[in-house]
């Protein structure tokens, strides 16, 4: 049987890379471990760092399509971090002007969470340990 150990990572493709950089690792505070422009694909690869086991990947390539994410699409539904106190996070993701939905309760584990997008629409989601 396949043994699969953990998540390694996670790309994402962005429109715009300055301003998903900036939203990734300034908004968010993820660390960037490693930044490098692919010259043959005119492409930037940025890697961050999430707590201390996992990596996004963030691509940059010239005019990529658009993904389709309403109403729901196939495919990725969304990306969640967890954290430790949700009113802060969402506190200091709304200082940098982001729309974030209301906290609401999951009615299986009784968490709260939230959602709200990168600057490509990706939805994101904030879950409370």
């Amino acid at each position: 049987m396949l043994k699969l150990n953990r998540i390694h990572h996670v790309a994402i493709i962005c429109s715009d890379y300055e301003k998903s950089k900036h939203f990734y690792s300034e908004v968010l505070g993820l660390k960037i471990v490693q930044e490098v422009y692919r010259e043959e694909r005119q492409s930037y690869k940025l890697d961050l760092e999430v707590g201390d086991q996992y990596q996004i990947e963030l691509f940059s390539f010239p005019e990529p399509p658009v993904r389709p994410s309403h109403p729901e699409a196939a495919g990725l539904r969304h990306l969640a971090f967890e954290v430790d106190d949700i009113d802060e996070a969402v506190s200091h993701i709304k200082e940098d002007g982001i729309i974030i939905e209301p906290i609401r309760i999951d009615e299986l584990t009784g968490k709260r969470f939230t959602f709200f997008a990168d600057p490509d629409g990706l939805p994101l989601e904030l879950y409370e340990k």
